[in-house]
Parts: C-alpha cells; structure tokens; sequence
C-alpha cells in the first residue's frame, strides 16, 4: 500500500480570533521555522565550517554539487509535490535526507571515501527541493498582505538561530583543536540529533486548507491537486514574465555560499574560529531579516513603494559589502593563501577586519533573500499558487548553487568568483524594481484567485464598503493582483 498524502478535512470557521491558536498562520510559520531551524538550520552550520568541517573540501564541493544539481530539479518540481501529497508528507520526506547527509561526512571521517557523501548530497537536494518549496508556499501565502514581511523576518529568524546553535557545536566540541584539523565525530553526531528532531516535528504541521487568517479567509480552499495539473503549471513557469524576471536574483541568492564558506571562512581562518564565525554570520542573518522585514511592511502605506524602497536598500548594502570583499581578497589568493590561520583569541586585531567581512556577508544573505521572498509573497495570496513561484526559484537558485560548488572544484582564482558573485547579485537589483513596479499592486486587502478572477476576502470586502449601499465590490483579474 502506498503513501496518502495528507488526511485532513475543511477548515471549520475559527472559534477565536487569537493569533496564538494552533491553526493560525502565526504558529505554523513559528512551526516551519523549527523544522528549519533542526534540518536546513544544522546543514548551513556544516557547511559554514568550509569543507563540510574537513581538511581537503573536496568530498564537500563534489557533495554539494551532486546536492544542488538534483535540488535544482526538484525544486522546480517541489511546488507541485507539495499540492499533491501536503505538507506533512513533504516535509517529513525532506527533513530525513538531512540527518542522511550528516551521516555520511561522519562516515568520511573514518573511511575517507567520497562516494557516500556524494551520494548523499544527491538525496539531500531531493529532500531540500520538497523541504523549501513546501517552507516557502506556507511563509509567503499565511500571512495578510501587508504582513508577509514580518512573517518573512519571523521564519528566517528562527530559521538562522539553527545556524547560531549549529556554529557553537563544532566551536565547543573543536576548543581545543586551533591546528589544521577535521572536526570531530561527536560534531557530526549533534547535527544528526537536531536534524532527527526536527523530521518529527515536522508532522505537527497542519495543510493550508486548515489555517485560517486572522481575517478569516483560508490559506486555500483547494484540498489536494493532480499530478498532471501540477506538470502543466509547472511548465507554464517557464513563460512567466514575473518569474522569467526573477531568475538573475534566484541564480545568485545561493552562488556566493561556496565562495564565503570556503574561500573566505575556511581560507583565513582556523577550525574552531570558522565555528565562532559562523554563529555571528547566521546571527547577523537574523538582524538582517528583521530590518528588512520591517521596511518592507512598515515604511510606506503604498506597497509598490516598500517593495522598491528595500530594493534600495539592500542594493546600496550590496556594494558596499562587495567592495569590502574586494578590499580583502586582494590581500591573498589561491596560490598565495594566508601565511597564517587567524584565531579569535590570538590574532588580535589581525583577526577584525576579516571577521566583520564575514559577519557583514551573512548580514547581506538574509536581506537578500528576505526580499525576493517579499517579491515572490506580493505577487499572489494563494497557497497552491505561491508554492509554484517558490519552487521556481529554489530550482534556479539550486542550479546557480550546483555550478558554484564546481566552480570553486575547479579552482578557479578567488578573485574571479569573488567579481562574479558581485556582477550576479548587482544585475538583479534592476530587474526585481520592473518586476515589483509591473507586478505588485497597491490597495490588495487579501483574497483568493478563482478562475482568473481575484475574490476579496470577507474582512477587505466589508472595509470596502463600510457605509456604503451595499454594492458588490468590482472585481480585478488575476493578472493585475499575482
């Protein structure tokens, strides 16, 4: 007997309005983020620590490129996959390949044979592609509109406190190890508890159809979909001119991680430096997120204006960052690396600038990121549709992921990748500012998509016409509102 995707019914009409109630969008995003927190969290740890903790980062870089070839696929596909089966069994399939990734570098630890981890890095992006567009279906499409950033910051928060606790594992446990080394087996033994943790969590998390908003409406009224409507929305993406847009931001939002983690962390610093660094880079991810969240839901009433507002900001954060990057690389190269590995204790003021690099890059990921998910949240309110968007951009920025990871196999000179990641993330900017001035509109209160057309939900239906005769609210076509 097969797998059924997930048994739920319609959603009764909520019996209190609290924000706090266990099918309120507040608390499922609260619960994705501990989920992320426990898998995708610990991954980012790991791979934080350059080489996946080990000495030769070879097994690593082949590893994540097995890892993103495979995630870009199903990433794309993820969006689909999570309209079928649900969030349950989408996660929870995800959420295992993780503990099996971890596993597999405790393995190479002993043995020292690639194959495994390889392998495991292919299943992993399998479980990532599900695990991201089911996460980014649910973050973008629970919250009202005009708090889809303050959900956005609230999940990467939590999200990156997993990066924060998974970056004083291999810093506790490797104290004492300041010398060239791989991390030891009980670093890779707490990652697989947490990602273990966090695959039963995942369970407790309810289908969209049973969370209801604070104004009322559902997440979605579609229960589950089919295998071949999903397969031809799937491939309608690819004519899409709001994701056709989107794709120089997708490709770059994960390009720059092999350069940062290996080439920037696991080049100038030694062991149990690049597991202090890692919490304050996922910590400054959180910092990141919140201040971005909070612009792009508070500082102006008109959306439009928010959504180019924080386009730049980030974009201006972006240059200055790059050119300190720049100002650094410049100082050592893949043929003349650092003399010495700088230590947090040690190295004094030696050890400032390049920490605060470091810290600054981690900063810029999540405003990054916080803000193409804001993009992609804007531009529709529907569970199934969202999910779509989402899978779309994990899959290209999955493929931009796959070709980095070979990028830096091949040794190519850090100051190339370096350039390349600058050039990536700058032609983006333009290009999410026509995608938020053609696509995102002012005045869209919440709703539903229905045959092409945009429904109001009850609360905005209400406000419009508080006061007045009654008269049925126009309504607008789907392509003015996604």
């Amino acid at each position: 007997m097969g797998l059924k995707p997930d048994e739920e019914s319609a959603a009764p009409p909520p019996s209190s309005t609290s924000v706090f109630r266990y099918n309120s969008p507040l608390i499922q995003v609260i619960l994705i983020g501990l989920v992320c927190f426990c898998c995708p969290g610990m991954f980012n740890a790991l791979s934080g620590m350059g080489g996946g903790g080990q000495v030769n980062k070879k097994a690593a870089n082949n590893a994540n490129t097995a890892l993103y070839t495979t995630f870009a696929v199903f990433g794309i596909l993820g969006g689909g996959i999570y309209n079928i089966l649900g969030p349950r069994l989408t996660l929870a399939s995800g959420c295992s390949t993780y503990v099996l990734y971890a596993a597999s570098f405790l393995y190479y630890n002993h043995k020292h044979h690639q194959a495994f981890a390889i392998v495991a890095g292919a299943l992993l992006g399998v479980g990532a592609g599900l695990l991201w567009s089911a996460q980014g279906a649910m973050m973008t499409s629970y919250p009202t509109p005009n708090r889809k950033g303050v959900y956005i910051s609230l999940f990467w928060s939590i999200f990156n406190m997993g990066g924060v606790i998974g970056g004083l594992i291999p810093f506790v446990s490797n104290y004492n190890r300041s010398e060239a080394a791989s991390v030891n087996d009980g670093t890779y033994i707490g990652f697989m508890i947490f990602m273990s943790i966090g695959t039963l969590l995942s369970l407790a998390i309810l289908h969209p159809s049973k969370v209801i908003r604070e104004d009322g409406t559902q997440c979605t009224n579609i229960k589950y979909s089919s295998v071949l409507t999903e397969l031809v929305e799937i491939l309608k993406l690819f004519m899409n001119w709001r994701m056709l847009l989107l794709v120089p931001a997708a490709w770059a939002s994960n390009f720059f991680y092999s350069y940062q983690f290996n080439n920037v962390n696991g080049e100038l610093f030694n062991l149990r430096t690049r597991g202090f660094n890692n919490v304050f880079y996922w910590g400054a991810q959180m910092l990141g997120s919140v201040g971005i969240g909070y612009v792009m839901d508070f500082s102006f009433e008109s959306r439009r204006m928010r959504g180019l507002l924080g386009i730049g900001i980030v974009a201006v954060l972006s240059t200055a960052i790059w050119v300190g990057g720049l100002a650094e690389q410049l100082k050592y190269s893949i043929h003349e690396p650092p003399a010495v590995k700088l230590d947090f204790k040690d190295s004094g003021a030696a050890y400032a600038g390049p920490f605060l690099l470091y810290f600054s890059y981690g900063l810029l990921d999540a405003m990054f990121q916080s803000l193409i998910y804001w993009v992609i949240g804007a531009l529709g309110n529907e569970s199934e549709t969202l999910s779509r968007y989402v899978g779309f951009y994990k899959g290209v920025q999955s493929a931009g992921g796959a070709v980095a990871w070979q990028v830096d196999a091949r040794k190519v000179p850090y100051l190339s990748q370096l350039i390349v990641n600058w050039v990536l993330t700058t032609v983006s900017f333009p290009l999410l500012a026509v995608l938020v001035w053609l696509a995102v509109k002012d005045g869209d209160k919440g709703g539903t998509i229905k045959d092409g057309v945009f429904v109001p939900s009850a609360k905005s239906f209400k406000d419009e016409n508080k006061g007045g005769g009654g008269a049925a609210a126009p309504s607008t076509k789907a392509e003015d509102t996604e």
